[in-house]
């Protein structure tokens, strides 16, 4: 069975924004937003991250404050 997704115009998705997220963050539903009756977007909820585990996972070794040695030009 194809599982209906619950689509939304823009500018009521502007206008309610705020609780759709909370909506889709509780229900899990997905919701399509659309303009002109073609989907542009879709809310999603978020998959739960560990934002803590992401800690140390960049490292640069070097001066971050010097100058870069590549030149280049704004208008190439």
């Amino acid at each position: 069975m194809v599982k209906k997704r619950r689509q939304i115009a823009a500018g009521e998705f502007k206008t309610h924004c705020l609780r759709l997220l909370d909506e889709v963050a509780e229900t899990g539903e997905e919701i399509a937003v659309t303009k002109r009756g073609k989907v542009v977007a879709k809310l999603v909820p978020a998959e739960e991250t560990d934002w803590r585990s992401l800690r140390g996972s960049i490292t640069y070794h070097g001066d971050i404050l010097a100058p870069l040695e590549d030149e280049w030009d704004v208008e190439k």
